[in-house]
């Protein structure tokens, strides 16, 4: 009779170690993305307004405001 109890507890131990390896690896891999993600915008910054008119007037031109909003459409366009 007590044997009968310590193999029917065994699958339910099993059952809960699973859950708390997938709930451990899943808090690990959330703060993991997170500071690869945040690493990489600090790398990559995305493009704003401000880049655009820096980028043209490195050119040897000043834009207009509608261009440069014509430029973001487009970039925006094809992400």
């Amino acid at each position: 009779m007590a044997t009968s109890l310590i193999l029917m507890a065994r699958p339910v131990a099993d059952v809960l170690l699973v859950l708390l390896g997938l709930v451990i690896g899943l808090v690990i891999g959330f703060f993991v993305t997170k500071r690869v993600f945040t690493k990489q915008l600090e790398q990559n910054p995305p493009i704003n307004e401000k880049m655009i008119e820096a980028m043209m007037s490195g050119m040897g031109r000043k834009p207009s405001q509608k261009q440069v909003r014509q430029i973001m459409q487009q970039m925006n366009k094809y992400k």
